[in-house]
């Protein structure tokens, strides 16, 4: 059985990532919280709503009186402030006091929003997290990053502010699509590459059970990926140093994610622009031929993409230069010293970013 996770700071309320295969028990971790005698709303979206969100609700009623709910078209495209000012009215309009929560059910879309919208209206009300694909259970409810995109700019206006719960339930990822699941697998991958070696082992060693869902190994799966997690927020909670090595893959991956209007998942520009941060610690021997070799055919287990030639390399770079991630004029790189190690490097060149896109392109085209 696997246990739940408590994520503790100094800097927040520490709180509960818990683990279950039914929405049944939420009720009553909410009271554990001591979130009782409050409205509540539920912030979703049009994939999520017709799936789950009248079985939430019947879960709460026992525990609630006012229960509330606001949908939000899916997709990359509705994460704007003009969404964020609906849900406001919609508070106001319901008479939401800083007493009252806000439950989060869906993907990353959701969770950023919903947070988002949680540390500024009225300067803070509580939230918790119900994520509902693999991406965001494993990596985007956790850890207190909350924001939304501003016009053509991947989350430049947000906040850190920690929910009060995560509530995972792992029977949703039944109803995921095959390629929302995929993309959710770039950012599990990652963390094998960043920071557990024999994690990564464990997922080339058992992907066949994995692509085929079975319960216990994606419990596994997703319990270790947020065990990894809490401990890098934990010792870092505002990504002033450590933190950022979870930003592995992200640097060019953003600007790609960008440049193809978001027409591309999340986690698939992120396994690409993995490939690239590999190829640059490849080409610095900071791992060996077979070891990045072994990567790319274990991204391609997951059906994970690995190339593709859609766009120019200097307009991938320079996009790159826009990125929050930038500092004091540098792009800071998170690269392998070895498997299981990342490292944040300021040094990475524009010629070692255009080999490296070739690279991929090349690829592609073989």
């Amino acid at each position: 059985m696997i246990k739940n996770l408590r994520i503790e700071s100094p800097d927040f309320i520490p709180y509960d990532i818990v683990f279950e295969d039914t929405f049944s028990k939420l009720g009553n971790k909410l009271l554990e919280c001591g979130l009782d005698k409050c409205k509540v709303c539920i912030i979703t979206d049009s994939n999520v709503e017709p799936l789950y969100l009248n079985e939430l609700e019947n879960m709460l009623l026992p525990y609630y009186d006012f229960i509330t709910s606001y949908t939000i078209p899916a997709g990359e495209e509705s994460k704007t402030l003009d969404y964020v000012e609906n849900i406001y009215e919609h508070l106001i309009k319901s008479n939401f006091t800083r007493k009252d929560i806000l439950v989060a059910l869906g993907g990353g879309v959701v969770g950023d929003m919903t947070g988002f919208v949680a540390a500024t209206y009225m300067r803070g009300i509580d939230f918790i997290q119900v994520p509902t694909t693999l991406l965001s259970q494993i990596d985007s409810s956790i850890g207190g990053k909350t924001g939304v995109d501003f016009r053509a700019y991947k989350n430049m206006v947000g906040a850190f502010y920690q929910p009060r719960l995560v509530y995972i339930n792992t029977t949703v990822l039944k109803t995921l699509p095959k390629n929302q699941f995929i993309s959710g697998m770039g950012e599990v991958v990652k963390y094998g590459l960043i920071r557990d070696s024999s994690f990564y082992n464990w997922l080339k060693d058992n992907h066949e059970q994995i692509n085929t869902l079975d319960s216990e190994c994606l419990i596994n799966m997703i319990y270790n990926c947020c065990n990894i997690k809490r401990i890098v927020v934990e010792n870092d909670p505002k990504e002033k140093g450590e933190r950022a090595i979870l930003n592995f893959g992200h640097t060019l991956g953003h600007s790609i994610e960008k440049l193809m209007n978001f027409n591309l998942l999340h986690g698939e520009c992120v396994s690409i622009g993995m490939v690239l941060s590999l190829y640059i610690s490849y080409q610095r021997n900071n791992i060996s031929a077979a070891e990045f070799y072994d990567v790319i055919d274990t991204f391609k287990l997951f059906n994970m993409p690995v190339s593709f030639n859609q766009l120019e390399a200097d307009d991938i770079i320079e996009t790159s230069k826009h990125d929050k991630k930038m500092e004091a004029g540098k792009v800071k790189f998170i690269l392998l010293d070895r498997i299981g190690n990342a490292y944040i490097d300021r040094s990475v060149s524009d010629d070692e970013m255009r080999r490296a896109i070739e690279y991929v392109k090349n690829e592609e085209s073989n």
